[in-house]
């Protein structure tokens, strides 16, 4: 690994003319509302699991055209109202198993794990919530599918899904519903930016290393997957390059994060080439709330950024958000 990016002090200042539709706003508007004809209901059933300073739930919840989703929402072994983090998971990864993801409730908070649809096979230990809209011809992986139009698109499917989450961990018995926040590496950062565009009412978002911003530029100035998905889509669909940026005009997480109202905790690495880190900084300085927002810059790391040493910030940053919001 080396930079290949700009220099930090160019990220910095780094505020690029993002390609977003002029109805951007309505088409997210107009697909949530669809979402919400359906009801979210939540199902949660107990898992036994041996462990004695948590709950575990196996979660069901209705995401995208009421299609099944599902989850796992582990909480304090108490009868506390908690503040409750919402992850959604990266690339490939599925929810996993509960034991996996302790340290949020080990904090005293809730946390539902949402399941990506259509994906949990590429690493990790697997997921459960299959993707039952089809496809035009598209290159294998999520990048292309549906790439025809926004309305067909996968990310039109997950992004609707991680609102409806923050929907359903409102819904569930024992959360404070003033006090959700949306976490997420990767593929899962880059859904942590849409929801922050798009869900009401959180306290804090925070994404790492994330992936689907400025994606014009990504698909130029690395040659890593995914986003090499939509290179090798253009090389075989050579007319279809207007078609293709339009589309994916529509799921930029760092257009759509624009409209954010909650305080951000991002991550960076300046030697990613899977997220390249001139994309991120266009993500954070164009982030809908610039005060209060920060970014942590992992100089020698690529895409595994932090790791380890994330969590610890995330604890210390929401507490101090949650001890800062108004009380009324």
């Amino acid at each position: 690994m080396a930079y290949f990016d700009l220099p930090l002090d160019q990220l910095t200042a780094y505020r690029p003319e993002l390609r977003a539709p002029d109805d951007l706003a309505r088409f997210w508007s107009d697909t949530l509302a669809q979402a919400r004809q359906h009801d979210v209901d939540v199902v949660l059933d107990p898992v036994p699991t041996g462990l004695r300073t948590v709950q575990v739930y196996d979660v069901t919840f209705r995401g995208f055209a009421g299609d099944p989703v599902k989850g796992w929402f582990v909480r304090p072994a108490n009868d506390e109202v908690v503040p409750t983090v919402v992850e959604f998971v990266g690339y490939g990864g599925g929810r996993g198993l509960p034991h996996e993801r302790l340290a949020w409730a080990s904090a005293g908070y809730g946390h539902l794990v949402m399941d990506s649809r259509g994906q949990g096979s590429g690493w990790g230990t697997g997921g459960g919530t299959g993707d039952p809209h089809g496809s035009g011809p598209h290159r294998p992986g999520f990048m292309t599918m549906g790439i025809e139009a926004p309305e067909h698109h996968y990310y039109r499917r997950l992004y609707t899904d991680g609102v409806r989450a923050v929907d359903a961990a409102r819904a569930i018995p024992g959360v404070d519903p003033e006090a959700i926040a949306v976490t997420g590496v990767s593929q899962g950062g880059g859904t942590t930016l849409a929801v922050a565009g798009l869900a009401d009412g959180l306290v804090a978002v925070m994404p790492d290393v994330p992936f689907m911003c400025q994606i014009d530029r990504a698909i130029t100035i690395t040659d890593a997957y995914p986003y090499r998905e939509v290179v090798d889509y253009l090389h075989v669909h050579r007319q279809a390059e207007q078609r293709v940026l339009d589309t994916l005009a529509y799921l930029d997480a760092a257009s759509i994060a624009r409209s954010a109202s909650a305080p951000a905790l991002f991550s960076v690495s300046l030697m990613d080439q899977t997220c390249p880190p001139s994309t991120v900084y266009a993500a954070f300085n164009h982030y809908g709330h610039p005060e209060g927002s920060e970014i942590d810059v992992f100089k020698y790391n690529g895409h595994e950024g932090g790791e380890g040493y994330r969590w610890p910030r995330q604890l210390a940053f929401l507490e101090r958000v949650l001890r800062a919001r108004p009380r009324g």
